[in-house]
């Protein structure tokens, strides 16, 4: 005659005590390996478990990588001009620069980012962002021709495509967009020296300086600068970099 203390063969036996010790910590696989490693149990019980257990440190993993991207996300992350194009008398923004801003707020949420470079068919290149915890996001690839404008030699050739390729996948993974130019056009896209139109720019200085949280000051920092580069307003580009800055110290401030 079964009692209500006997276990259905094949399960594990969880005394009082260990039923305390589990309440008190999240139920894991790792805890019910531990339980029965102390009753000694089949090796074939305990190769599930650990499978489990593998299941679950993956499953923790890409949770905490979808936190930390979103996490990231709300940095409000202003990438400027840092080179010289002598030849057209403008600015651009080089690679360097670019991953050098990046890097350390990724590394502030836990991220990182990494290239891989694939020759066997033309000049591929992809990004992947991976979380400390060892969850990889999904790589973003683009293949590109060799770079043959100007006088460069083979070598430059693909440097430069490997270069604007690793921009380019960079920022696909970051889910970030340049606002300062890349290298697709040397800088020089953003013409003669003008101004925008007064109503314009008062109307999204107003929207930055009243924006009430970081993805929003973000958002409308980044359609006010997009304006002003477009008409090469450079006066206007700085004041808007300037307010936003002001502004996301008084959001962190009022935390």
């Amino acid at each position: 005659m079964s009692t209500l203390n006997q276990q259905p063969e094949g399960s594990l036996a969880i005394t009082p005590a260990q039923t305390t010790q589990i309440s008190h910590a999240e139920v894991t696989p790792m805890a019910l390996l531990q339980i029965a490693m102390s009753q000694n149990a089949d090796l074939d019980r305990m190769q599930r478990l650990m499978e489990m257990q593998f299941q679950w440190e993956a499953k923790q993993a890409e949770k905490a990588y979808v936190q930390a991207m979103s996490d990231f996300k709300k940095e409000a992350i202003v990438i400027t001009k840092d080179k010289e194009n002598k030849q057209y008398g403008s600015r651009y923004t080089s690679i360097g620069n670019l991953v050098n801003t990046v890097t350390p707020l990724l590394g502030k949420h836990g991220l990182s980012a990494e290239w891989a470079l694939d020759q066997s068919n033309g000049i591929k290149v992809g990004c992947t962002i991976t979380h400390a915890l060892g969850h990889k996001g999904e790589t973003k690839w683009m293949t590109v021709p060799e770079d043959k404008s100007g006088a460069k030699n083979p070598l430059q050739q693909i440097k430069s495509s490997i270069t604007y390729a690793k921009i380019t996948v960079f920022e696909l993974a970051t889910g970030l967009a340049s606002t300062e130019g890349n290298l697709d056009d040397d800088g020089n896209g953003s013409g003669k020296q003008k101004q925008m139109e007064q109503s314009d720019y008062d109307r999204a200085m107003e929207l930055i300086e009243a924006a009430d949280s970081i993805p929003l000051l973000q958002r409308t920092f980044t359609e006010a600068y997009k304006v002003a580069e477009k008409v090469g307003d450079r006066s206007a580009m700085e004041a808007f970099i300037k307010a936003k800055d002001k502004r996301k110290g008084d959001l962190n401030a009022s935390r």
